[in-house]
């Protein structure tokens, strides 16, 4: 299938050839109007998608042959490439997001594939020698079939920087899509997927509207590794799910990223790129600004520029440029938020700006405006939750120690931000932060070449870089005992 298929089908696809009826609608989350439709699977799906995948790791060239992974990676990138302008206004139409977001996805997504193409001939293990004469070989080997589970929010980049390590180590691989971003996961993969050199059963894809599928891809003795990218409650359901069988896991899961504005920080030049943070995908993205710590000398600075700065992102279907904010991903979606929203608004010390959802011309759509809140308490529960929308908590802080305690006070640490001037405040204050990253003077640089994962309850494992080989690989010590020339026998 192409971005330009009409009307729009994503099939299973299992052992190198399409399965089932495209039946559930897929719908254009700013109108409510029918984008496509998908086939729906479940466990009867999965168990064959996992078969697949298992003889074709077994039995297949797949996993010894670094220049193969190499050439179709290459292949599918470059194709991509020739189609990245339909790829992204179909993410957009797809998932909600604004176009300028969809076309900085799809183009990175397009250079993940290209960085994993080229390590995937030079996955290099090494040799010691420990005693004379006694060598200790070390290889690291493709972990063997590897379930990956991609979310909804960001379905182009998060599916390839894990597939894109997963299949350059060797690995076999099954997809399970999002439901609701099944159709333009299909357009994505189609390239991939209908390559002449790739192996049948190499990488397999079921879409599902429920989830008994992936609850068998962590159950099964036959995977052998994990990638999954959502919430905390469910990683965690995973990671128990897969006990049994004791497989990798790769776990990037919720976030609550604090942004520590220090007292020599321009505000007005601040609070734009804080906005923008908080919004990123409509404020569905793990490492979306939740939390906004200030200096309390600039605290009231930074509540008019914050509220200025949110007021002026134009809220409306993705595709039109003029707009900063797209719908939320449905309205099931947009109507959870909200009411958490209402409620963290009855609370807090003082509302800034209320959000709500727009009538008029965005009322088929599932839209939300942006919420500010001021709050002493960091461990209020709207604080301390990760809630996925368009809302923001403005706290302030007296020094240093208070900030750094303050971005800590979270079950969370997937990321954090800090602004200054001031180089050694900056790095002094990072390396204090408990979060995979730290941004300085910038938020939400995602990186291909980049480690990218949480400490505490935002995961397990990195993905991006060349460490989410890690997740794909398993290490082997071959020992022999040669000896060395001249010594007796």
């Amino acid at each position: 299938m192409t971005p330009s298929s009409a009307p729009l089908a994503a099939q299973h696809w299992i052992d190198g050839a399409a399965h089932g009826d495209a039946t559930l609608p897929s719908l254009d989350p700013a109108t409510g109007t029918e984008l496509g439709r998908f086939a729906d699977g479940g466990e009867a799906e999965a168990e064959a998608a996992i078969a697949a995948a298992r003889r074709a790791f077994d039995h297949g060239p797949w996993a010894a042959a670094p220049r193969l992974r190499q050439r179709v990676l290459l292949d599918w990138a470059a194709a991509l490439r020739a189609q990245a302008e339909p790829l992204a206004e179909l993410l957009t139409r797809d998932n909600g997001k604004v176009i300028a977001q969809a076309r900085g996805e799809i183009a990175a997504s397009i250079s993940e594939i290209e960085y994993y193409a080229g390590l995937a001939r030079h996955i290099p293990g090494h040799v010691l020698e420990p005693e004379p004469g006694v060598l200790s070989t070390v290889l690291r080997e493709p972990a063997g079939v590897a379930g990956i589970i991609v979310p909804w929010n960001a379905p182009a980049v998060l599916l390839v920087r894990a597939l894109g390590p997963a299949l350059a180590a060797g690995c076999t691989v099954v997809v399970k899509p999002a439901a609701q971003t099944a159709v333009f996961n299909a357009a994505l993969l189609a390239p991939l997927l209908t390559h002449p050199q790739l192996p049948a059963g190499a990488v397999n894809v079921f879409a599902e509207a429920g989830h008994a599928g992936a609850s068998l891809l962590a159950t099964s003795h036959d995977v052998d590794a994990i990638c999954f990218t959502g919430s905390t409650e469910v990683g965690k359901t995973i990671m128990r799910n897969a006990a049994d069988s004791m497989k990798k896991l790769s776990l990037e899961l919720g976030g609550n990223s604090a942004c520590l504005v220090f007292p020599d920080a321009d505000i007005d030049a601040v609070a734009p790129q804080l906005a923008a943070a908080a919004t990123i995908i409509s404020g569905q993205q793990c490492t979306a600004a939740r939390r906004v710590l200030v200096h309390a000398s600039r605290l009231q600075a930074m509540k008019r520029a914050l509220t200025g700065a949110l007021q002026a992102l134009k809220v409306g279907p993705g595709l039109d440029p003029a707009n900063a904010i797209g719908p939320l991903i449905d309205h099931r979606a947009r109507d959870q938020v909200a009411a958490r929203i209402a409620r963290a608004l009855d609370s807090a010390d003082e509302v800034l700006l209320q959000g709500g959802v727009p009538g008029g011309a965005l009322a088929d759509g599932a839209f939300l405006t942006p919420s500010l809140v001021y709050h002493r308490d960091s461990a209020a529960d709207f604080v301390q939750e990760e809630i996925f929308g368009p809302f923001l908590v403005l706290e302030s802080f007296e020094d240093e120690t208070e900030a750094v305690a303050r971005a800590n006070h979270t079950v969370f640490g997937l990321s954090a931000s800090v602004w200054t001037r001031d180089g050694a405040t900056a790095l002094r204050v990072a390396r204090a932060l408990r979060n995979g990253t730290v941004w300085i003077n910038a938020h939400n640089r995602l990186l291909p070449e980049v480690e990218t994962g949480g400490y505490r309850q935002s995961g397990l494992g990195r993905l991006h870089g060349y460490d989410a080989l890690a997740d794909f690989t398993e290490l082997k010590h071959i020992y022999q005992a040669p000896g060395v020339l001249g010594d007796a026998g």
